[in-house]
Formats: structure tokens, sequence, C-alpha cells
């Protein structure tokens, strides 16, 4: 935990200095060190914690730098892991719950970003925009509606 503070502080401090390169790589190096122990972290609200920052703090520079596709990957990626999480039952009931009350917090920051810089594809199937809805509206409503 101490080394993935350390590489967002530092990740945070370029962000301030205006050193794009390498607040990007920083960033990076975070999420891949949030990631490899994600399952392994003993308090399971720093680990989520840490996963949401570092994918939040990498998407906040891409759209800072005028790339919001990139800032709507990102913030995919950690809700969509947090998704993960919830639906594996061999993870700890402490990892799961964490990842839940996460969900919340990086669920609202996609449907910001997407009242802001509107939908992009990622995003549309993350949530699940556009999908035809089963029954009388679904397929078959053409059908439905020649047969009064």
């Amino acid at each position: 935990m101490e080394h993935w503070k350390l590489t967002i502080t530092a990740g945070n401090h370029c962000f301030n200095g205006g050193d794009w390169i390498e607040a990007r790589e920083l960033y990076l190096q975070a999420i891949g060190q949030a990631q490899v122990l994600f399952e392994r972290w003993p308090n399971a609200e720093e680990a989520v914690a840490a996963l949401v920052i570092s994918h939040h703090n990498l998407a906040d520079l891409h759209l800072m730098l005028g790339q919001p596709e990139e800032t709507a990957e990102h913030l995919c990626a950690s809700h969509e892991r947090l998704l993960q999480a919830l639906g594996d039952g061999r993870l700890p009931g402490a990892l799961r719950e964490a990842a839940l009350r996460h969900s919340r917090t990086t669920y609202t920051s996609l449907l910001e970003f997407i009242g802001e810089y509107g939908a992009y594809p990622r995003t549309d199937r993350l949530l699940g925009i556009g999908r035809t809805p089963p029954g009388p509206t679904g397929r078959f409503a053409a059908v439905s509606r020649v047969h009064h």
C-alpha cells in the first residue's frame, strides 16, 4: 500500500506541475499496482479506493488534455472492475461490500461525465444503453402491431 501511495502522490505532483507525460506514466503504474494487490490488501476499503482513485486520476488527466474518450475508458474500467468484484463469490465479503460502496461513486461519475461530454461506445455497453428490451416493445413489436 505504501508503494501505491508514493506512486499516486508522485503522479499528483506531476499533474499539478504540468508534467503530463510523467503523470500519465505514474497513474498507469498506480493502476497496475492497485490491480495486482486488489485481492491481497488486508484493508478492503483501501484496496478498492486505490483502484478507483488510480483510474479516476488518469481519467481527470485525459479530460484535462481534451481526450474525453480516454476519460470514458478509465471511468468505465474502474466501474466495471467493481461490478466484477461484486459478482465474484470467491472474494471476501468485506471486499465485495467495499466494491458496492465505491460503485455508487463510480456510477455517479460515469453519469456526470455522460451528462457533460456525451456517451461513448464503452459507456453505452457498460450501462446497457441501446439494448432492445424484450417483450412487446422489442423485436416482435412490429409483428404484434400487425395482428391487432
